[in-house]
């Protein structure tokens, strides 16, 4: 069977919290569950950074505004983790090149980590906090799931993530006024920090 289900559900999770995905498949790999998983993935020391990335995404990514932070600063780093990753899972599978993969699994993680981004500037349109852990904790539990089964029934899992993606850009093309009233709350910001001028303290005249 074709790796490319496999490597479009990663590709999807990682776009959410790619080291939520690196330390899950290493996790399983390493303790037998699966021989799916390369041993690059079951290295101590991968483990070990993407377990530290990990508990750092995980407070940051539910505190307002910070997560926004947060997920601007890995508009890179997402995509990237997600090629990778799918380019390790396709190995020396005859039927996907490993570059092939690795441009499925990385413009897969680019489009879910936009729906990530975008809905999670709407969610910081509201002034409590208890909306971004509630997002937080379903995205974390969702990526551990569906990874989880991919690994077992690629196919299905294939299918709920194209699912799931597929809302999740109606969802923002839905929310997306309240996106711009973010970015514009984060401009005001901004420039209310922005120190004025000496000169412009001078009284006229």
């Amino acid at each position: 069977m074709s790796v490319l289900p496999l490597v479009f559900t990663s590709g999807w999770a990682s776009g959410i919290n790619a080291y939520a995905v690196v330390l899950l498949l290493g996790v399983l790999g390493a303790t037998g569950v699966t021989d799916e998983v390369p041993d690059s993935l079951q290295r101590t020391d991968v483990l070990v950074v993407a377990g530290v990335l990990f508990l750092c995404e995980m407070v940051a990514d539910k505190i307002p505004y910070v997560d926004s932070v947060w997920d601007t600063a890995h508009t890179v780093v997402r995509p990237l983790a997600g090629a990778v990753v799918a380019a390790l899972l396709a190995g020396d599978d005859g039927s996907l090149s490993e570059l092939a993969a690795g441009a499925v699994g990385g413009s897969t993680a680019l489009m879910s980590h936009l729906v990530k981004a975008g809905t999670r500037m709407a969610v910081n349109t509201s002034p409590e906090p208890f909306s971004n852990i509630a997002m937080s904790t379903v995205e974390d539990l969702g990526v551990a799931a569906v990874v989880t089964f991919a690994l077992f029934h690629p196919v299905i899992a294939a299918g709920i993530a194209g699912t799931l993606l597929l809302l999740g850009l109606l969802i923002l093309a839905f929310m997306a006024s309240r996106i711009r009233r973010f970015l514009r709350r984060r401009t005001q910001r901004r420039e209310e920090r922005r120190p004025v001028s000496p000169v412009s303290q001078w009284p006229d005249g």
